[in-house]
């Protein structure tokens, strides 16, 4: 591993974004605490960078959001060198008028998971500032980078359910009167454990549908949610190449460094 330049940015997305990177493009199996994780990592050059890609669901999206190996895909990106993670995501959209082809880049999110593991501090007395949850330093990289054929919310709140299933249409509404935009089933535990290994992260979301409360909503199924993704797979990846390009600096930014003064249990890989 010696070898590969240590790559301080990541993608973690779906396997469509393998064709970033060309013949030169290596695979590192990394092995964690916490087991394998979901995918080898593949570094190679995107838009003059040394970029990390992680597919969350596997290569063959042998994951299930709630079985993804969250703890070790970030403990794995951290100990390759990366500190910014990128998360394009597809999510289902609360609001009529954000339909599908819609990109949104949260500023915040609800957990409504359960049973996840979603901590690297099981002892030592450790917590973590998550008051906002996403890097704005890469928030503002991801606005900045829209491209016409999708428009783009600049604020969204992101609920994040345990699925596999999707929402009913009493939960949809529920979501909705609460003010929040989006819903999808991988955004957490990943963003908070980025925190704690204190990487910068940002998601991208991809509105797929209108969720099922929604009065011009009719349900949601996967092969519609595969298909919408698909439709809007070449400008959104357009997308996020020009967030790539646009993200400055190769370090965590100082507000998410959040243990200053605190004695870690271990140290962070």
């Amino acid at each position: 591993m010696s070898s590969v330049p240590r790559p301080a940015l990541a993608i973690i997305g779906g396997s469509g974004f393998y064709d970033f990177f060309g013949d030169d493009a290596v695979s590192l199996e990394v092995d964690t605490p916490y087991g394998a994780p979901s995918a080898p990592i593949t570094v190679g050059q995107v838009e003059g960078r040394q970029v990390a890609f992680l597919p969350r669901h596997g290569r063959k999206h042998e994951f299930s959001p709630h079985t993804v190996p969250y703890q070790a895909n970030l403990w794995a990106l951290r100990s390759i060198g990366v500190r910014r993670i990128l998360a394009p995501c597809a999510v289902g959209s609360l609001r009529a008028d954000w339909g599908p082809g819609t990109v949104a880049v949260p500023d915040q999110l609800v957990d409504r998971t359960s049973g996840r593991p979603q901590t690297f501090f099981d002892n030592g007395g450790v917590h973590v500032s998550f008051a906002d949850p996403y890097c704005d330093e890469l928030r503002g990289a991801a606005i900045g980078s829209a491209v016409p054929e999708l428009p783009l919310q600049s604020t969204a709140t992101m609920v994040v359910v345990q699925g596999p299933r999707f929402s009913t249409r009493a939960e949809s509404r529920w979501f909705a009167a609460q003010g929040w935009e989006l819903v999808n089933m991988t955004g957490f535990p990943e963003a908070v454990l980025a925190r704690e290994l204190e990487m910068c992260y940002a998601a991208i979301a991809l509105v797929t549908d209108l969720d099922a409360g929604l009065e011009a909503g009719e349900g949601v199924s996967a092969a519609a949610v595969f298909a919408a993704f698909e439709q809007n797979l070449v400008p959104f990846k357009g997308l996020v190449r020009n967030a790539i390009a646009a993200v400055e600096g190769t370090d965590t930014c100082a507000r998410c460094r959040v243990h200053a003064g605190v004695t870690l249990p271990f140290e962070l890989p």
